[in-house]
């Protein structure tokens, strides 16, 4: 990815890589190769992040495989007890959050409640209560069995 102020100068640094790329016996990928405008709202897709309008955050096939990864170590029948959980959990969180840390700062803040729901859920499943932990209570839940339990927060 190369970033430029004008169209003229991406023209001209797409012209450089063109030909030094083809010095070294390489080529660009004509579909894949492209100008585009940041500021414009359709954006662009580039190795995990989507662009758009001067900001980036995860694209949207980046998330649901998060999401994925998450539902899977998550799962309510799947015997392992809440420390062994939270510290496979807290393994995901932390390295896609490293990878990802140059996104919009809001785009933790929903996928962090997403997680806690998760663990709600699971904590409501082993004390014979169903549904998904929202509402009443499910603030001091969080707080009786996730803090102490080492659960990290990505926003």
């Amino acid at each position: 990815m190369v970033l430029c102020r004008t169209e003229v100068a991406a023209q001209e640094a797409l012209a450089v890589v063109r030909a030094w790329t083809s010095t070294v016996g390489l080529t660009l990928h004509p579909v894949k190769t492209r100008i585009v405008d940041t500021t414009q709202d359709d954006g662009f897709d580039f190795l995990g992040y989507h662009f758009e309008s001067g900001q980036r955050w995860p694209r949207q096939k980046s998330l649901d495989k998060f999401k994925d990864t998450i539902r899977a170590q998550t799962r309510r029948h799947n015997g392992q007890s809440l420390q062994a959980v939270v510290t496979d959990l807290n393994r995901t969180l932390r390295g896609w959050f490293e990878y990802f840390k140059h996104s919009h700062r809001f785009t933790f803040t929903a996928l962090d409640q997403w997680v806690r729901m998760r663990l709600r859920s699971l904590l409501r499943f082993r004390q014979g209560r169903k549904g998904r932990g929202r509402g009443f209570g499910s603030s001091a839940l969080a707080q009786c069995f996730l803090c102490p339990a080492g659960t990290l927060l990505l926003s």
